[in-house]
């Protein structure tokens, strides 16, 4: 003889009710996010020297170098975490962090002060020669 089809949803609303929630407490319980998550695109300053490859490399167009201005700036709404900017930085001083942009409302360019390192200066002399 079947299961009324009552007997069999009423045990399945009960095992739910009784058993642990199925979704996260947000407020309470901050999210542990995985060690591979892609997340939002963070710059060490110090070490950028405004070579424009990453400007060059995203396929959505959310980074700008301004040379003359030294300034690096990033749309975080139009990036899209395909991380090839990080892939083809020479100096590596473009990182993605496992923790994803903060949400917003409105479009925001946040921009970064740069000053290269300065050029290793020519030595005076030749080291051996008088």
């Amino acid at each position: 003889m079947p299961i009324n089809p009552f007997v069999k949803m009423t045990s399945t609303v009960i095992k739910h009710l009784l058993g642990p929630t199925a979704c996260k407490m947000y407020p309470v319980e901050k999210p542990v996010f995985f060690a591979n998550t892609r997340g939002h695109i963070a710059i060490e300053t110090n070490k950028c020297i405004l070579c424009t490859l990453c400007a060059k490399k995203c396929p959505t167009y959310a980074i700008q170098v301004d040379k003359p201005g030294k300034a690096w700036k990033i749309e975080r709404t139009k990036c899209i975490m395909c991380l090839a900017c990080v892939a083809c930085c020479p100096k590596k001083c473009l990182t993605s962090e496992n923790q994803y942009s903060a949400p917003v409302t409105v479009k925001v360019v946040e921009t970064f002060n740069v000053e290269p390192p300065a050029a290793p200066k020519a030595p005076e002399t030749c080291p051996g020669k008088e």
